[in-house]
């Protein structure tokens, strides 16, 4: 039967398995939106494109599944673009789909026109534009393949509004299949051969194609090997934070011990990092190009292997897959003391930080996230943007299990609001909370209309302190006292929420919070706490006026 180009695509969405898809709405994919009218798609409709794709992205997060983002063309691209920058930098399955002008009109700068495949070139995995509708099966098929394979990312499709409504007849390919890499025999015994060598052995697990199973097999890997492990930069769901081996997570804010450990270890175990700047400390826990560390490196796609570190081993395999491998395979029998001395040591160290520490101010953020980890359930997903605030949920929650964290390790801000809301659209049993500051939280917070409109229950807990605390914390240890461009004045965040139609209410005291968490967790809907704390409070381990001080004390120092 014919068909247009905007049904085609749409069969073949819901052919590959997509269940959801997140839109802004545009005149130049209106054939497409008439088909996910009688589609078995949901359409989640969006305030904002950047919103809908790191809704995508969140989506590709939570089920391994490409997520699904549809924009209009010009502004809406550009707006999408941080949701696929997202999505590349944190190895995320996700297929943006643009309208496009129409044939007729291209390469003459016509009403809102941008060649894709140049702007969306270095951070996609692949960008194509769909010129006959006849083609469609054929390249959404790639394009859920490419998104999935080796190591994850974005696809981005161009649409010309003519060519979708083109009406053609076409067969259906099946459904696509992701390509799995396994590790070889010989490279498990040498992994073994390295592992019995080494007495001060951690294991770092991180970047994308993870699972529950391989958060399952990596732990059992890891205690019945006594190897301390910890994870990459915003993937400390990857591993039950109760497990005894659990050492903490590699990333901003590290705990100096962990640093240490990573330092002085004498073999790394890096299974699915990229090892990037983040998870390396800048490059300077482990140096490149040789780092003095023994190095496996673990990763599924081949081009990650020794682009920046030359490996002692390099093993192509999709990290689920070797964590199965390693269970079965690499098994001590027994141990010495030392190793497991190592283990109990960097035990310790982690549960060491799970203490609230003191703080300026009537609310203390630490001693909030002891609430909440004594309250929520455990299976809660817990979701932020960028920001210093973050480095409290980074620091004293415990997640135990794989999916329950929804972060960028893009550093961009604006995205836990909209994964939030993705979260619990996908979860709608599970607790969703959303941490955000007010500079964050703002870049994002029309959403909450869309959160009313989904009848999406997130808790969104707003740290608001005035200011953009991280840039304001580098401009006090750079140029101290010079304050520009990071003081904010915001709105009343909790007339805001309500305007929406959530609960909302302002905790100004740490006694204040329990009480609060109760009748916001009881209000069956969106819920704002509005977290007001001392601008002081820069980070758990110090304070604004430290920050400043030190600079000030190292200048004096340098100059006598």
């Amino acid at each position: 039967m014919p068909r247009t180009g905007g049904q085609v695509l749409v069969d073949q969405l819901a052919l590959h398995g997509a269940e959801l898809a997140f839109c802004v709405p545009g005149e130049s994919y209106l054939a497409v939106l008439d088909a996910l009218h009688d589609a078995p798609i949901r359409l989640v409709t969006c305030r904002h494109e950047a919103a809908a794709a790191n809704m995508a992205e969140a989506y590709g997060k939570l089920t391994g599944r490409p997520g699904v983002c549809l924009v209009t063309r010009g502004p809406g691209a550009t707006h999408a673009s941080i949701g696929v920058h997202t999505a590349y930098q944190d190895s995320t399955p996700l297929i943006l789909l643009i309208g496009q002008v129409g044939r007729d009109m291209l390469e003459r700068e016509a009403f809102q026109e941008i060649d894709y495949r140049r702007m969306f070139n270095s951070m996609a995995k692949w960008v194509a534009q769909i010129e006959s509708a006849e083609r469609i099966p054929e390249l959404l098929a790639r394009a859920f393949t490419v998104a999935t394979a080796g190591r994850p990312g974005p696809v981005v499709l161009a649409l010309p509004e003519d060519m979708l409504v083109e009406e053609v007849e076409v067969a259906d390919p099946g459904p696509y299949r992701p390509v799995h890499t396994h590790p070889g025999r010989e490279e498990l015994e040498r992994l073994g051969e390295l592992l019995e060598g080494a007495e001060r052995s951690l294991v770092i697990v991180g970047g994308g194609k993870w699972s529950a199973q391989a958060a399952e097999d990596i732990v059992a890997f890891c205690e019945a090997n006594e190897l301390p492990v910890a994870t990459s930069f915003r993937r400390q769901d990857y591993v039950d934070n109760r497990s005894r081996v659990f050492a903490g997570h590699v990333g901003v804010g590290i705990d100096p011990a962990l640093a240490r450990r990573v330092s002085d270890a004498d073999l790394l175990l890096v299974v699915g990092p990229r090892l990037g700047e983040m998870t390396t400390g800048g490059y300077t826990l482990v140096e490149p190009p040789l780092p003095k560390q023994a190095l496996v490196h673990v990763h599924a796609g081949a081009e990650e292997l020794g682009r920046v570190y030359q490996p002692t081993l390099a093993i192509h395999a999709g990290s689920p897959e070797f964590a199965a491998a390693a269970r079965e395979a690499c098994v001590s029998e027994t141990q010495s003391p030392a190793p497991r001395d190592w283990v109990e040591a960097a035990r310790a160290d982690y549960l060491a930080t799970l203490e609230p520490v003191d703080a300026p101010g009537d609310l203390n953020l630490s001693e909030v996230m002891a609430v909440l980890r004594q309250r929520l359930p455990e299976d809660a997903i817990v979701c932020n943007g960028a920001g210093n605030f973050a480095t409290w949920p980074h620091r004293f929650w415990q997640y135990t299990s794989y999916r329950s964290q929804l972060a960028p390790t893009s550093g961009a801000m604006g995205y836990g609001v909209p994964a939030a809301i993705a979260a619990k659209i996908v979860h709608p049993e599970r607790t969703v909370v959303c941490f955000a500051g007010d500079g964050d939280f703002l870049m994002s917070g029309q959403e909450l209309a869309t959160a009313a409109q989904e009848n999406a229950a997130v808790l969104f807990l707003v740290v608001d302190n005035d200011m953009y605390g991280t840039i304001r914390m580098h401009q006090e240890r750079e140029y101290p006292g010079r304050v520009v461009g990071t003081s904010l004045t915001n709105p009343d965040f909790t007339a805001f929420a309500a305007s929406f139609g959530a609960f909302a209410e302002r905790v100004e005291r740490t006694d204040e919070f329990a009480a609060a968490l109760e009748r916001a967790l009881a209000a069956g809907g969106p819920a704002l706490l509005h977290l007001r704390v001392d601008p002081e409070a820069i980070t758990p381990h110090t304070t604004l006026t430290a920050v400043r001080e030190g600079r000030a004390e190292r200048e004096r120092t340098e100059t006598v």
